[in-house]
Protein backbone atom coordinates (compact mmCIF):
# COMPACT_ATOMS: atom_id res chain seq x y z
CA UNK A 1 0.00 0.00 0.00
CA UNK A 2 0.71 3.75 -0.29
CA UNK A 3 1.31 6.00 2.89
CA UNK A 4 0.16 9.55 3.14
CA UNK A 5 0.85 11.16 5.95
CA UNK A 6 -1.45 13.75 7.53
CA UNK A 7 -0.10 16.84 8.18
CA UNK A 8 -3.34 18.06 10.58
CA UNK A 9 -0.99 15.69 13.71
CA UNK A 10 2.29 17.35 12.73
CA UNK A 11 3.44 19.74 14.85
CA UNK A 12 2.51 23.33 13.11
CA UNK A 13 5.08 25.33 14.33
CA UNK A 14 7.49 22.64 13.13
CA UNK A 15 5.74 21.98 9.62
CA UNK A 16 8.65 22.36 6.88
CA UNK A 17 11.04 20.61 9.15
CA UNK A 18 7.87 17.72 9.93
CA UNK A 19 7.43 17.81 5.96
CA UNK A 20 11.11 17.02 5.24
CA UNK A 21 11.32 14.56 7.56
CA UNK A 22 8.44 11.93 6.72
CA UNK A 23 9.16 12.27 2.95
CA UNK A 24 12.74 11.03 4.12
CA UNK A 25 11.33 8.59 6.10
CA UNK A 26 9.47 7.08 2.57
CA UNK A 27 5.84 8.63 2.29
CA UNK A 28 4.39 8.68 -1.26
CA UNK A 29 1.75 11.12 -0.77
CA UNK A 30 1.12 14.21 1.53
CA UNK A 31 -2.08 14.80 2.70
CA UNK A 32 -3.92 17.49 3.38
CA UNK A 33 -7.20 17.93 5.63
CA UNK A 34 -8.73 20.96 4.86
CA UNK A 35 -11.98 21.71 6.78
CA UNK A 36 -14.53 24.36 7.11
CA UNK A 37 -16.20 24.42 10.14
CA UNK A 38 -19.26 24.52 8.24
CA UNK A 39 -19.38 20.99 6.66
CA UNK A 40 -17.34 19.34 9.99
CA UNK A 41 -17.09 21.10 13.06
CA UNK A 42 -13.76 22.08 12.77
CA UNK A 43 -11.27 24.73 10.78
CA UNK A 44 -7.99 24.06 9.81
CA UNK A 45 -5.96 26.10 6.38
CA UNK A 46 -7.15 26.90 3.08
CA UNK A 47 -5.45 27.81 -0.58
CA UNK A 48 -2.75 30.18 1.09
CA UNK A 49 -1.63 27.33 3.41
CA UNK A 50 -1.46 24.46 0.88
CA UNK A 51 0.72 27.08 -1.29
CA UNK A 52 3.46 27.23 1.28
CA UNK A 53 3.22 23.57 1.85
CA UNK A 54 3.83 23.15 -1.88
CA UNK A 55 6.98 25.09 -2.16
CA UNK A 56 8.53 22.86 1.04
CA UNK A 57 7.53 19.39 -0.04
CA UNK A 58 8.49 17.06 -2.91
CA UNK A 59 6.12 14.97 -3.53
CA UNK A 60 2.45 15.08 -4.33
CA UNK A 61 -0.16 16.90 -2.31
CA UNK A 62 -3.16 14.80 -1.43
CA UNK A 63 -6.12 17.14 0.17
CA UNK A 64 -9.45 15.84 1.34
CA UNK A 65 -12.06 18.90 1.12
CA UNK A 66 -14.36 18.39 4.29
CA UNK A 67 -16.04 21.70 3.17
CA UNK A 68 -19.91 22.60 1.67
CA UNK A 69 -20.17 22.94 -1.90
CA UNK A 70 -16.87 22.13 -2.62
CA UNK A 71 -17.68 23.57 -6.93
CA UNK A 72 -16.90 27.09 -5.20
CA UNK A 73 -13.27 26.17 -3.97
CA UNK A 74 -11.76 23.94 -6.37
CA UNK A 75 -10.08 26.54 -8.26
CA UNK A 76 -8.15 28.16 -5.60
CA UNK A 77 -6.77 25.12 -4.06
CA UNK A 78 -5.84 23.55 -7.57
CA UNK A 79 -3.76 26.69 -8.63
CA UNK A 80 -2.53 26.50 -5.01
CA UNK A 81 -1.01 23.31 -5.92
CA UNK A 82 -2.58 19.86 -5.63
CA UNK A 83 -2.06 17.44 -7.08
CA UNK A 84 -5.21 15.24 -5.69
CA UNK A 85 -8.53 16.43 -4.54
CA UNK A 86 -11.23 14.73 -2.95
CA UNK A 87 -14.48 15.81 -1.64
CA UNK A 88 -17.37 14.58 0.01
CA UNK A 89 -20.43 13.14 -1.89
CA UNK A 90 -22.38 14.63 0.91
CA UNK A 91 -21.23 17.97 0.73
CA UNK A 92 -22.54 19.01 -2.57
CA UNK A 93 -25.08 18.53 -5.59
CA UNK A 94 -22.74 19.24 -8.06
CA UNK A 95 -20.62 16.15 -7.76
CA UNK A 96 -20.28 15.02 -11.85
CA UNK A 97 -19.13 18.80 -12.25
CA UNK A 98 -16.54 18.40 -9.56
CA UNK A 99 -15.04 15.28 -10.66
CA UNK A 100 -15.04 16.66 -14.32
CA UNK A 101 -13.31 20.17 -13.17
CA UNK A 102 -10.52 18.40 -11.53
CA UNK A 103 -9.75 16.15 -14.39
CA UNK A 104 -9.89 18.81 -16.64
CA UNK A 105 -7.25 20.69 -14.47
CA UNK A 106 -4.96 17.33 -14.45
CA UNK A 107 -5.65 16.54 -10.99
CA UNK A 108 -6.44 13.13 -9.83
CA UNK A 109 -10.20 13.49 -8.65
CA UNK A 110 -11.41 11.62 -5.45
CA UNK A 111 -15.00 11.21 -4.20
CA UNK A 112 -15.10 10.83 -0.02
CA UNK A 113 -17.85 8.80 1.87
CA UNK A 114 -18.24 9.21 5.11
CA UNK A 115 -18.59 5.77 7.68
CA UNK A 116 -22.81 6.27 7.52
CA UNK A 117 -22.87 6.84 3.79
CA UNK A 118 -23.66 3.39 1.43
CA UNK A 119 -21.37 2.54 -1.49
CA UNK A 120 -24.64 2.16 -3.44
CA UNK A 121 -25.16 6.18 -3.19
CA UNK A 122 -21.89 6.50 -5.10
CA UNK A 123 -21.76 3.39 -7.50
CA UNK A 124 -22.56 5.89 -10.26
CA UNK A 125 -19.14 8.17 -9.98
CA UNK A 126 -16.52 5.28 -9.68
CA UNK A 127 -15.85 4.66 -12.69
CA UNK A 128 -15.68 8.31 -13.28
CA UNK A 129 -13.01 9.10 -10.32
CA UNK A 130 -9.09 8.17 -9.71
CA UNK A 131 -9.88 7.21 -6.20
CA UNK A 132 -12.23 6.67 -3.79
CA UNK A 133 -11.67 7.80 -0.15
CA UNK A 134 -13.31 6.00 2.39
CA UNK A 135 -13.48 7.69 5.93
CA UNK A 136 -13.17 4.58 8.96
CA UNK A 137 -14.09 8.08 10.95
CA UNK A 138 -16.06 10.97 11.15
CA UNK A 139 -14.44 13.55 9.87
CA UNK A 140 -13.69 17.11 11.78
CA UNK A 141 -10.50 15.46 14.37
CA UNK A 142 -7.65 13.39 13.92
CA UNK A 143 -6.98 11.19 16.29
CA UNK A 144 -10.51 9.33 16.78
CA UNK A 145 -11.13 5.63 16.88
CA UNK A 146 -11.04 3.02 14.07
CA UNK A 147 -14.71 2.13 13.14
CA UNK A 148 -14.02 -1.47 11.99
CA UNK A 149 -17.51 -1.76 10.72
CA UNK A 150 -16.80 0.03 7.97
CA UNK A 151 -14.20 -2.65 6.47
CA UNK A 152 -17.16 -4.63 5.05
CA UNK A 153 -17.94 -1.44 2.72
CA UNK A 154 -14.15 -1.41 1.62
CA UNK A 155 -14.11 -4.78 0.68
CA UNK A 156 -17.60 -3.75 -1.27
CA UNK A 157 -16.04 -1.14 -3.09
CA UNK A 158 -13.07 -3.54 -4.04
CA UNK A 159 -15.26 -6.00 -5.70
CA UNK A 160 -16.98 -4.28 -7.24
CA UNK A 161 -14.18 -2.20 -9.15
CA UNK A 162 -12.28 -5.60 -9.62
CA UNK A 163 -15.72 -7.24 -11.29
CA UNK A 164 -15.47 -3.78 -13.44
CA UNK A 165 -12.35 -3.74 -13.98
CA UNK A 166 -11.94 -0.31 -12.94
CA UNK A 167 -8.89 1.84 -12.37
CA UNK A 168 -10.06 3.91 -9.92
CA UNK A 169 -7.80 3.73 -6.75
CA UNK A 170 -9.20 2.59 -2.84
CA UNK A 171 -8.03 5.30 -0.23
CA UNK A 172 -8.61 4.50 3.55
CA UNK A 173 -8.29 7.33 6.37
CA UNK A 174 -9.12 7.87 9.87
CA UNK A 175 -7.75 6.01 13.25
CA UNK A 176 -5.23 4.08 10.95
CA UNK A 177 -2.35 2.73 12.98
CA UNK A 178 0.38 -0.54 12.33
CA UNK A 179 -2.88 -2.72 13.65
CA UNK A 180 -6.01 -2.12 11.82
CA UNK A 181 -3.88 -1.40 8.82
CA UNK A 182 -3.57 -5.42 8.06
CA UNK A 183 -7.30 -4.91 8.06
CA UNK A 184 -7.67 -2.01 5.83
CA UNK A 185 -5.24 -3.94 3.08
CA UNK A 186 -6.77 -6.94 3.68
CA UNK A 187 -9.83 -5.52 2.39
CA UNK A 188 -8.66 -3.89 -0.19
CA UNK A 189 -7.35 -0.24 0.11
CA UNK A 190 -4.96 0.84 -2.12
CA UNK A 191 -3.89 3.88 0.09
CA UNK A 192 -3.51 4.71 3.69
CA UNK A 193 -4.04 7.79 5.32
CA UNK A 194 -2.28 8.28 9.12
CA UNK A 195 -1.86 11.26 11.50
CA UNK A 196 -1.26 10.58 15.08
CA UNK A 197 -0.09 7.06 13.85
CA UNK A 198 3.07 8.69 12.20
CA UNK A 199 3.55 11.94 13.53
CA UNK A 200 3.38 10.94 17.18
CA UNK A 201 5.67 8.20 16.85
CA UNK A 202 9.49 8.43 17.54
CA UNK A 203 10.40 6.98 14.34
CA UNK A 204 8.59 8.16 11.13
CA UNK A 205 10.47 5.58 8.99
CA UNK A 206 9.68 2.96 11.14
CA UNK A 207 6.21 3.92 11.32
CA UNK A 208 4.92 4.65 7.42
CA UNK A 209 6.67 0.72 6.96
CA UNK A 210 4.62 -0.73 9.52
CA UNK A 211 1.46 0.82 7.65
CA UNK A 212 2.80 0.07 4.29
CA UNK A 213 3.86 -3.13 4.86
CA UNK A 214 0.68 -4.47 7.12
CA UNK A 215 -0.78 -7.95 6.62
CA UNK A 216 -3.37 -9.90 8.63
Amino acid sequence: MKVAPSIIAAKFTDYQEEIVRVEKAGADLLHLDVMDGVFVPNITFGPMIVEAINEISTIDLDAHLMIAKPENYLKQFIDAGLDWISFHCEATKKTDECIRYIQERGVKAGLAINPPTSFDRIKEYVEKLDYLLIMTVNPGFYGQQFIADVLSKIEEAKDWMTKHKLRCLIEVDGGINATNAALVCQAGADIVVAGAGIFKSSDYRKAVEELRCSKA
